[in-house]
């Protein structure tokens, strides 16, 4: 079952979500990952992750793991970080569970942001894994969707320092969900059946 969190704003650390399709398939059997994908810099931010083979689609490449600890640990272990300072590598798993790839963390902190995603999340029994949503060719860097949760009454400074700089054509110029946390929770009277994702925080190298 999928589970969405609405947590506090971007002022708590906006976090990384899944892509919030809980894997009710069987999935491909994960690849070696030194064999499909290796860390080096990128043109987009810090480190990234570029397939070293074909991946083809529906493959699932890695797992993102951390430290597994509660949204309170999380917003208390990053209150000390400076407003200015985005590099985290929270995820939001449920409202129970936030993984902290920043301890015990890896390769999979590295996949960025992207608004023209190759790759997605998936919870699976409280993990999450990275799945490629189309075939990616060898030396293509991997990204997803981060959807980072924000409010319109967070700080406009503080949210641009979550700006993307991916490239893609349709690039959102942001890797924040588009629509802020506080206006998911209100029902729409136009529109039924609109539910909030939920959200994720990542940051990079």
């Amino acid at each position: 079952m999928t589970t969405k969190t609405q947590r506090p704003s971007a002022r708590k650390r906006p976090q990384h979500h899944a892509h919030m399709r809980h894997a009710n398939r069987a999935a491909p059997p994960a690849a070696r990952s030194e064999a499909v994908y290796e860390v080096r810099r990128s043109g987009i931010h810090g480190r990234g992750v570029y397939a070293t083979q074909r991946i083809p689609k529906g493959t699932r490449i890695v797992e993102y793991v951390g430290e597994r600890i509660s949204h309170e640990e999380a917003d208390a272990r990053y209150e000390a970080k400076g407003q200015d300072d985005g590099h985290t590598f929270l995820f939001v798993v449920s409202d129970r569970i936030v993984i902290d790839a920043g301890v015990g963390g890896n390769d999979a902190r590295f996949i960025n942001h992207s608004c023209d995603p190759n790759c997605e999340t998936v919870i699976e029994d409280d993990r999450v894994f990275i799945e490629a949503v189309r075939s990616i060719r060898p030396g293509e860097e991997l990204g997803y969707e981060y959807g980072l949760t924000w409010e319109t009454s967070d700080d406009p400074d503080e949210l641009a320092n979550y700006a993307c700089r991916c490239g893609a054509a349709q690039c959102r110029g942001t890797m924040l969900d588009p629509v802020p946390l506080d206006r998911k929770r209100k029902p729409s009277r136009r529109k039924k059946g609109t539910a909030g994702r939920g959200r994720r925080e990542a940051s990079r190298a």
